[in-house]
């Protein structure tokens, strides 16, 4: 089953995003109080839970929200999903995928702790067709429309 296991969000571009349980998510904007929301392509950001997983090591623990994620997510491979792809988060949300990965123009904090950052190879980023509250926890399914 694809669920949600983590939400975050920050006030400001650049710094690692803080967990919460529940979170607004805003037609063609993105998380209401996110510094990423906005009228552009990338509302949204995915993250695998594995793949943070796999990136932990056990002299330097990772969590949630480190890599700047505002999902993270267990059951489903984000980077082989293709764009145009539509998902249901929750009861009513629907989000599209727009860009598997993106480039780095400044180094992230994880990048000089580790020597490396999953987000630009595995992050997704989406943007909201059908805005609506999600929450930790919340099945995640492919939305045919």
């Amino acid at each position: 089953m694809m669920k949600i296991v983590s939400i975050a969000v920050s006030h400001k571009k650049g710094t690692v995003k803080h967990c919460i349980e529940t979170a607004e998510l805003m037609e063609n904007h993105g998380i209401k109080g996110d510094a990423h929301a906005g009228d552009w392509h990338r509302q949204l950001s995915f993250l695998a839970a594995e793949s943070i997983e796999k990136a932990s090591s056990e002299d330097f623990k990772l969590n949630f929200g480190d890599f700047a994620e505002n999902i993270a997510t267990t059951g489903i491979d984000w980077k082989n999903e293709p764009v145009g792809k539509i998902f249901r988060l929750g009861e009513t949300a629907l989000v599209e995928i727009t860009q598997i990965g993106k480039e780095c123009h400044q180094k992230c904090a994880i990048f000089y702790r580790t020597g490396d950052c999953i987000m630009p190879k595995e992050g997704v980023f989406a943007k909201i067709l059908k805005g609506g509250f999600i929450r930790v926890g919340d099945r995640i399914e492919p939305a045919g429309l």
